[in-house]
């Protein structure tokens, strides 16, 4: 889960009703790349069903290229509506599901109001899931809100693990926490890998949480990002134009879209952070470079790591991969230092000519997590307060990792391990 550096529109009733003359709406496909066909004659279609769209259908059956084609379809077409109604209705396990807003804090049961920059659009989430109380636990979980992190000297003071005082009274203690490091860290990515298994499309974001949360707990973890700062769910997912901390619900994946899955494990008293791309489907293959330059972008910065090299030279790095890429690096958030602390000092930016100050030095854990847009850099923030998206609609990607600097370089806490989904072509090449 990200650190911030900083702390077209769906607002058009729909025209369609029994007794009313349909009519069309635009729809983009800015995001997707996706040449959708008439529902009525095979034609190309530009057109799109507004009451499908309110209802979130499929968008393949709600395409018509032209009023004249909706209109002669609309005798049968305004069945699915009816279907998607009673379906809905029916559905026991919707009851309680609404709109996330207010960071969090609040919940609607209405779509906000709000200048979509892509085709995506939040759905409701469920409710609130339960850990069982045996499950040590952040001082979040209960009230939403951190006491320890905000205060800790660490937001301010990159800690220096090994320094000679440090070293001589409380070597015992930092190789203890280094091995809980390596205990969270492993779970964490055992956590990611059963998620990574589920995806494909068909699958809700509510179902990659609700493995997330549950696999999670039978380790014996509690889920870092639940509640924190009043966070609704267990893991972030990220599709398509959104950047960070999207958030799961009722959204099926789709054939061609991407989504980043951001587990973060708390176990032991520290925290195990890490992220990863995945295609859904068939991809196109401008989606694929993106993905894969994103993954190169955190392998040549993890490259670098090791005691000595100043934490700047790290933007720099993937600010260079990136941009002779022809894709750009987000500047509005960025890696961070963690421990026994979520998110701390060191700030880790990613892109080049950054300010970061410190120095790596041996036994410093840290998350390096890179966000590579296909358009522009630029971010928004929905109205949930939480999901990040590109003001262009466009694409984004990201990986992470927790590392530790050790004597010689870097060891990769949450590595990709021999039973891990084998999901990415250029790993097999």
């Amino acid at each position: 889960m990200v650190k911030a550096v900083t702390s077209p529109s769906q607002n058009r009733r729909p025209l369609i009703s029994p007794t009313q003359n349909p009519s069309l709406h635009h729809h983009s496909h800015r995001s997707t790349n996706i040449t959708l066909s008439c529902a009525r004659c095979g034609k190309t279609a530009n057109l799109q069903c507004p009451k499908c769209m309110e209802l979130k259908l499929p968008r393949e059956p709600a395409a018509f290229c032209s009023q004249d084609c909706f209109k002669a379809s609309w005798s049968s077409h305004k069945s699915v509506h009816m279907k998607a109604k009673e379906e809905e209705n029916s559905d026991g396990s919707r009851e309680g599901w609404l709109y996330c807003t207010k960071r969090g804090q609040s919940r609607s049961p209405k779509l906000p109001h709000f200048d979509w920059t892509g085709g995506l659009r939040p759905y409701p989430i469920s409710p609130y899931r339960i850990v069982p109380p045996h499950i040590d636990r952040p001082d979040w979980a209960v009230d939403g809100i951190p006491k320890i992190e905000p205060s800790s000297d660490l937001q301010h003071v990159v800690e220096n693990p090994l320094s000679k005082s440090t070293y001589l009274c409380c070597r015992s203690k930092l190789l203890s926490k280094i091995e809980r490091m390596r205990e969270t860290c492993r779970i964490g990515r055992e956590v990611l890998d059963a998620a990574a298994r589920i995806i494909r499309p068909g699958v809700t974001t509510d179902e990659i949480d609700r493995v997330v949360h549950e696999t999670t707990v039978a380790a014996g973890g509690y889920p870092s990002p639940l509640n924190y700062h009043f966070f609704p769910k267990s893991c972030c997912t990220s599709i398509n134009e959104v950047i960070c901390h999207g958030i799961p619900d009722a959204r099926k994946l789709e054939d061609g879209d991407i989504v980043n899955i951001d587990v973060t494990v708390y176990y032991k008293g520290v925290h195990g952070d890490l992220n990863e791309t995945y295609f859904v489907g068939n991809v196109d293959e401008a989606s694929r470079q993106l993905v894969q330059c994103t993954y190169e972008c955190l392998e040549k910065a993890i490259s670098i790591v090791k005691p000595g090299v100043r934490f700047r030279e790290i933007g720099e790095v993937i600010n260079r991969h990136a941009t002779m890429s022809g894709f750009s690096v987000v500047k509005s958030y960025c890696g961070h230092g963690i421990g026994e602390l979520f998110h701390c000092a060191p700030n880790i930016p990613h892109y080049g000519r950054n300010k970061a100050v410190g120095v790596m030095k041996a036994g410093q854990t840290f998350t390096i997590e890179p966000m590579i847009n296909a358009g522009v850099w630029r971010d928004r923030m929905w109205p949930d307060g939480w999901t990040v998206v590109t003001t262009d609609g466009k694409r984004s990607a990201q990986f992470e990792h927790t590392l530790l600097v050790t004597e010689t370089g870097v060891e990769v806490l949450t590595a990709r391990l021999p039973s891990s989904p084998k999901v990415y072509p250029w790993l097999n090449e």
